[in-house]
Parts: structure tokens; sequence; C-alpha cells
């Protein structure tokens, strides 16, 4: 009967996790609706009534004993992970921490089914805890993984995103149409952060406002750079266009020299692979040789 429970709580599991990482490919919302999306705390994309059913049900329960086993895993502070990692019109904060519990409980099911099939208390307990605390943090680590991912992509796609509203800047377009003609020409993480700020101009927000905004979301230091470039232009009066290629030609030197850095840090980084794997296999094939023949001149 418990190994049925812990199957069942496990199936569940794997499905929260399944519609958390591989949430299938939805065609570009409406930009209003995708500003709502981030402004609004209920304006997600909903695509599993039961799941909704269900978390409205008992979503707030379990997301207030999720906050009382971290502290630190506030609404406020999920949300914002929730944004940088792209799963903000997925998942709210309340169905993101009812989900932690749910995996707590199934793998702490699961550990303890499995102890007691071994017939240890001890291993029962010892596995319970351990695949219960795995169950609770492995939706961090999914969603802190998927930032760091986002985040080297926005980084990387900073310069050409520039430099396409420099040249659409300097055709004569203003920002708003410059942002527009990036997200025709381009798409990924960076250029859904800009048609946000595109969205929110369109239902009255200040640029400074928006642009202050996506930096808040992404929490990147060279977009940070930007995005108070930006702000000081229009508030000084300066050509947008001269600020935007300055920035995208500074954004690729500092592409570039993290490039140098990582390229750097890559013969330090060969050291344990090298000593654990490739000088045994060397010794190996240079002293097989000569021990065989002192093994064979010894015994002989």
């Amino acid at each position: 009967m418990l190994l049925i429970l812990a199957f069942v709580c496990l199936s569940g599991a794997l499905a929260l996790v399944g519609q958390l990482i591989a949430t299938p490919k939805r065609e570009r919302q409406a930009s209003l609706r995708r500003a709502r999306a981030y402004t609004e705390p209920d304006g997600r994309v909903r695509v599993d009534p039961l799941f909704e059913k269900l978390s409205a049900r008992y979503g707030k329960g379990l997301a207030r004993i999720a906050m009382r086993l971290d502290p630190r895993a506030t609404e406020e502070r999920v949300g914002l992970k929730l944004v940088a990692s792209g799963l903000a019109r997925t998942f709210s904060p309340t169905e993101f921490l009812a989900a932690k519990v749910v995996l707590a409980g199934g793998g702490v099911i699961l550990g303890g089914a499995i102890g007691t099939l071994a017939g240890s208390s001890f291993k029962a307990a010892l596995l319970a805890a351990v695949l219960g605390l795995l169950g609770f943090f492995v939706l961090d680590i999914v969603v802190t993984m998927r930032m760091r991912s986002r985040r080297e992509e926005m980084r990387r796609d900073l310069p050409d995103a520039l430099d396409v509203l420099a040249v659409s800047v300097e055709a004569g377009l203003g920002f708003d149409g410059a942002l527009a003609k990036l997200g025709e020409h381009k798409s990924g993480p960076l250029v859904e952060q800009f048609e946000l700020v595109l969205s929110e101009l369109g239902i009255g927000e200040s640029r400074s406002y928006a642009l202050r905004r996506m930096s808040d979301r992404v929490d990147l230091p060279e977009l940070t750079s930007v995005v108070s470039a930006l702000i000081q232009s229009e508030q000084l009066g300066t050509p947008l266009g001269r600020i935007l290629r300055t920035q995208a030609t500074e954004s690729r030197h500092r592409r570039r020299i993290a490039a140098e850095e990582q390229a750097m840090k890559a013969p330090v980084k060969m050291v344990v692979p090298t000593g654990l794997f490739i000088f045994p296999a060397m010794l190996i094939v240079i002293i097989a040789p000569a021990m065989i023949k002192i093994f064979a001149a010894f015994t002989g």
C-alpha cells in the first residue's frame, strides 16, 4: 500500500516538474496581454484547467507551509526569480511554492517506502529526509539554472540588439518604432524584454519607468548600464542614436573581455581532468612495458 501511494505521489511530482520544464511553445501573445502578465498578479497564461483548480483550492495553504519551511522564500522574491527565468506566465509564486511542498511530500513518502521495504527504520528515516530535501529544493535548482542560461543568452544578444536599435533610430524611427523593428528581426529572451517595454509604453507608461522595470526584472549589469544611459539621454536631450551606438560598442567590448577571461580560465579547469584521467593513462602506457619485462626477468 505504501509503495502504491509513493508511486502515485511520485507520478504527480514528475508531472509538475515536467510541466515546469517542458512547457510547450506558445505563439506570441498580444502586446497588452504580455504586459499584463508582468504587471498584474494573475495575468498569466493558463494551460491546464485541472492544475488551476487544484492550485486555487490548496495552493495558498501549501505556499504558507513552504514559506514557514524556508523564510527566505517570500512571494516577492519568488516572483522575481520566475520572471528572470521566463516562467512568470506559467506559474505564480503561490503555485511555485505549493509545488515545492508537493515534491517534498512525495520525496518523503518515497524515501520512507523504499527504506521500509529494505527492512530498516534508520534507512527509511534517512531516505525520507534526503529525498524530501531534494524534492523541496529541486525546483529552485531548475529555476536558477534557467535564470543563468537566459542571462548568458541576453548578455550575448545585447550588442546585436543595440546595433539594430541604433540603426533604426539613425534611420529616422522613434524609440518605439525601433523596438518594434527589433521584434521583427530578432528573437530571444532579450527581445522579449524589449517587446515588454514596448507594450508598457503602449499602455501609457513613461519610457524611464518601463526601462527601469526591465532592468529590475533582468538584473543584468550590462543591461542596467544601457538602461541608465538611455534614461540619462532622455533627461539631457542627448541624441539617442549616438548613445545606442556607444553602448553597443561598450557592450561588445565587455563581451570580448568576458570571453577572454573564460579562455584564460580553461587551462586551470583542465588541471583536474588531466591529473585524474590523462596522466594515469600516460603512465600506464609508458611504464607498463618496462614493468612487464622486469616481472618476466624476475620470474624467468
